[in-house]
């Protein structure tokens, strides 16, 4: 496969994006840049100029003129869209921006003589994921396994780095800034236990290797020229896991303003989605921090092998607590 030199990035001023458009940009490479908001774009990508050879194409990548627009020219893609919430009455769906937009962006590669493509995921998705997030991202998989392109699917996991919501929403939790103020909350599964009186469940606190944001933007790019890499999918974690119990102290112990009287508390998944649902039959349920997808995901493990990204990649992914603590103090507000 020949060297790529123009790489569109979709989704390019996200938090993944801008650190996958700064390490094409570090390798050498030309970035077109697909954003939404100008102003957003020019708060967090380089500017061009000064050697930085980067074009912003301000569209939708569910408009099939803006994909289009943003593919031609270029030699391969990189598609990072997709969000973590849906705001149906906002036209804002997974159906939409998980499968149509990549729908979109599949058919401007083809249409632009692009071979190679990058897809981001997530961990865990499947036909018969635990709720519509998980179910859209695996219905995308499948249009890139039909596309007939050359393409790579990263699926990552809890990806954390320096001013990433999950951390902006940690800083909130560990400080008692933010609801629910005495505790730190996260989410819990139930499983079956027969030595458990009347059938209860075993209450289990997930397990997760949070990944640095830097190291899933190198991943994406050492892919890029790898024929290795091309027909793979690839899990992106990080080099430790913890309990959320234990990652919730460490972040309240590592981040400036942490609160130590505070403790971790597990709040049963299954239950919390019910609570979404029963708020959203009446209106309410943009009230909670969560929906339903995302309590029920809380409550699974985010952990993976690393074995073949590493092998494949040459990409060495930090331990979350030594990640963390480089960047903690630039945290503080």
């Amino acid at each position: 496969m020949a060297q790529q030199k123009v790489v569109t990035v979709t989704g390019a001023s996200g938090f993944v994006g801008r650190h996958v458009v700064r390490e094409l940009l570090t390798r050498g490479y030309s970035v077109r840049a697909l954003v939404r908001d100008r102003v957003k774009a020019a708060q967090v990508l380089p500017p061009r100029g000064a050697g930085m050879p980067i074009e912003v194409i301000v569209g939708d990548a569910l408009e099939p003129r803006d994909a289009h627009a943003a593919c031609a020219g270029a030699d391969t893609c990189i598609h990072l869209v997709g969000i973590l919430r849906e705001h149906p009455r906002d036209g804002v769906t997974f159906q939409r921006a998980h499968v149509e937009a990549t729908r979109n962006i599949l058919a401007a590669c083809r249409d632009a003589g692009i071979g190679r493509y990058l897809h981001m995921s997530a961990l865990g998705v499947s036909d018969d994921g635990v709720c519509g997030y998980q179910r859209t991202k695996w219905a995308a998989e499948q249009l890139v396994r039909d596309s007939g392109l050359d393409w790579t699917i990263f699926r990552p996991g809890l990806i954390h780095g320096e001013g990433s919501h999950f951390m902006d929403v940690a800083e909130g939790l560990v400080s008692g800034h933010e609801m629910p103020w005495f505790f730190m909350p996260y989410f819990t599964r139930g499983v079956s236990d027969p030595s458990v009186p009347l059938g209860g469940d075993t209450v289990i606190d997930p397990l997760v290797a949070p990944v640095l944001v830097t190291d899933v933007a190198r991943a994406f790019v050492a892919a890029l020229n790898n024929e290795r890499a091309v027909g793979e999918i690839y899990n992106l974690v990080g080099g430790e896991t913890l309990s959320w119990p234990d990652m919730l102290r460490f972040i309240r112990d590592t981040l400036p303003g942490g609160n130590d009287r505070l403790e971790p508390f597990g709040v049963p998944s299954k239950l919390a989605a019910l609570k979404f649902q029963a708020l959203s039959l009446v209106g309410l349920g943009d009230l909670l921090p969560f929906d339903d997808g995302m309590a029920l995901m809380g409550g699974l493990d985010a952990t993976a092998s690393l074995d073949k990204a590493g092998e494949h990649l040459g990409v060495t992914f930090a331990p979350f607590r030594t990640a963390m603590r480089a960047y903690a103090p630039a945290e503080a507000h």
